[in-house]
C-alpha cells in the first residue's frame, strides 16, 4: 500500500516537478545529441531557405522575385532575418550539422519555457514525460530545421509573459513569432480576450498598435519596393494547399478537400466555435456575457482583472487547438505548436490520467505516419476534437484557477 501511495504521489503531486523537470530536460538534451549524431538529416526546405536568403542578401527586396528550388518565399520578414543569421553562421547553409546543433538549443530553450509554464499552473508530474518523448517533435526541430521551431519558441515565450502579465514584451515576442510564420494568428482571439479582461481599452489599443508596429518595422525594406507583393506572399490567405501533404483532412477525399465549399465550411466552423468559447468560457472571470462585457469595455466601465496563469494558458492554447482543428490543411511541422499544448489541454479537460496518456500516444502515432492515410488523418482530427470538446464541456474546471482533478487539487501547495 505504501508503494502505491508513493507512486501516486510521484505522479500527481506538483511539488515533485521541481526536480523531475530539470532531470527530463537534461535527459532530453542527451537525446538531442544522440539524434544529431546517429540519425541522418532529411533535406526538405533548408536548401530552399538558403537560396532565398542568398537572393535577399544580394540585394533583392521584391518578395515576388525571391524564390528557391522548391518554390517562392511565403513567410514574413522575421523569417528572412532569422535565416539570414543562420546563413552566416552555417557557412551559407553548407554546415548543416551546426544548424542542427542550433536547433537543438532552440528546442531545449523552448522545452524549458514550456516546463516553466506547466509548473506555474501546478501541472502534475505525469504530464512532464509526455513533453520529451515525441519523435515527430524532435524531427521537426533537429532533422528538418523548419522555421516552425523559431515560431514555436516565440509562441511559448509570449505565453509565459502573458501568464505573468508582462504585456508589452509578450505582444512584441508574439508579433515577432507571427513575423516568422503566420500560424501564430491562431492565438489572436485569445490574446484579445486576455488583454481586454486585464486592461482598459486605451492600453489595449496601444498594445495592438505595438503589435502592428512590429510587423511594419520588420517589413520596411520590402514595403519600400513592392508592398502588395510582400503582403500577398508573406500572408498568403488564399493559398491553395496540396492534398498530398495534408496531415488532417485526407480522409474526406481530394475533391472535397480542394472544394471552396469545404474551405468556407471550416471557416464558418472556426468562427462558430470561437463564438461558443467567447460566450461561455473566455470571459468567465468577468462574470458577465459578451454583449454586456463589450459595452462596458468600449465605454471604459469594465472592471480590470488579474487573471490567474492557468486561465491565461488555457485560453491561449484552446484558441490554438481550435484553429488547428478548423485549418483546411496542417503539415507535419505544425506539430511544433500542438505537441506541447496537448498534454495541458487534456489535463485541464479533466480526463483521467490513463486517458490523457493514451490519447497523447494515439496522436503521436498518427503524426508519425508518412504519408498520412485516411486512418491517421482521422485520428489527428479526432484527437483535436477531444481536446477542444473536453475543455468546452468541462469549462468550469478547465477555465478555473485550480487544477481540474480532485487528486491533483489535494497536492497543490
Amino acid at each position: 500500500m505504501a508503494l502505491t501511495e508513493l507512486a501516486r504521489d510521484l505522479c500527481l503531486n506538483p511539488r515533485h516537478t521541481r526536480w523531475i523537470a530539470p532531470l527530463l530536460n537534461i535527459g532530453d538534451g542527451l537525446l538531442c545529441a544522440l539524434i544529431i549524431w546517429k540519425i541522418p538529416y532529411t533535406e526538405i526546405d533548408w536548401t530552399t531557405y538558403m537560396q532565398q536568403i542568398k537572393l535577399y542578401l544580394s540585394g533583392e527586396r521584391d518578395y515576388t522575385r525571391i524564390e528557391g528550388s522548391t518554390g517562392p518565399l511565403v513567410y514574413p520578414a522575421a523569417h528572412v532575418y532569422s535565416y539570414s543569421a543562420l546563413y552566416h553562421v552555417t557557412d551559407e547553409g553548407r554546415d548543416i550539422a551546426f544548424g542542427q546543433i542550433i536547433f537543438a538549443f532552440l528546442y531545449l530553450i523552448t522545452l524549458t519555457i514550456v516546463m516553466a509554464c506547466y509548473r506555474r499552473v501546478g501541472a502534475p508530474p505525469y504530464l512532464f514525460p509526455l513533453l520529451v518523448l515525441s519523435k515527430r517533435l524532435h524531427s521537426v526541430y533537429m532533422l528538418r530545421l523548419f522555421n516552425d521551431g523559431l515560431a514555436g519558441l516565440a509562441m511559448w515565450g509570449s505565453i509565459w509573459l502573458f501568464m505573468n502579465r508582462k504585456w508589452a514584451p509578450a505582444v512584441v515576442i508574439w508579433s515577432f513569432g507571427l513575423g516568422v510564420k503566420m500560424t501564430l494568428l491562431l492565438l489572436v482571439p485569445a490574446v484579445v480576450a486576455v488583454l481586454a479582461l486585464s486592461l482598459d481599452i486605451g492600453r489595449c489599443i496601444r498594445l495592438a498598435g505595438l503589435a502592428l508596429g512590429v510587423q511594419v518595422l520588420l517589413a520596411v525594406p520590402f514595403l519600400q519596393t513592392n508592398p502588395s507583393g510582400y503582403f500577398e506572399r508573406a500572408f498568403e490567405f488564399g493559398r491553395q494547399f496540396m492534398f498530398k501533404w495534408t496531415v488532417n483532412w485526407r480522409f474526406v477525399g481530394e475533391d472535397i478537400f480542394l472544394s471552396t465549399r469545404f474551405s468556407q465550411g471550416l471557416i464558418a466552423l472556426h468562427l462558430l466555435i470561437l463564438v461558443v468559447f467567447g460566450t461561455t468560457s473566455f470571459l468567465r472571470p468577468s462574470g458577465t456575457d459578451l454583449p454586456n462585457f463589450a459595452g462596458k469595455f468600449l465605454t471604459g466601465q469594465h472592471r480590470k482583472m488579474a487573471l490567474h496563469p492557468s486561465f491565461t494558458m488555457t485560453v491561449l492554447l484552446t484558441s490554438l487547438a481550435v484553429g488547428l482543428l478548423c485549418a483546411r490543411s496542417i503539415h507535419y511541422q505544425f506539430f511544433a505548436y500542438l505537441a506541447w499544448a496537448t498534454p495541458f489541454l487534456l489535463w485541464r479537460a479533466g480526463y483521467h490520467p490513463a486517458f490523457v496518456c493514451g490519447l497523447w500516444l494515439t496522436q503521436e502515432l498518427a503524426w508519425n505516419v508518412y504519408p498520412s492515410t485516411n486512418m491517421s488523418s482521422a485520428v489527428v482530427v479526432l484527437s483535436l476534437c477531444a481536446q477542444v470538446y473536453g475543455v468546452l464541456i468541462n469549462r468550469n474546471r478547465a477555465f478555473s484557477d485550480s487544477p481540474p482533478t480532485s487528486e491533483a487539487k489535494e497536492h497543490v501547495q
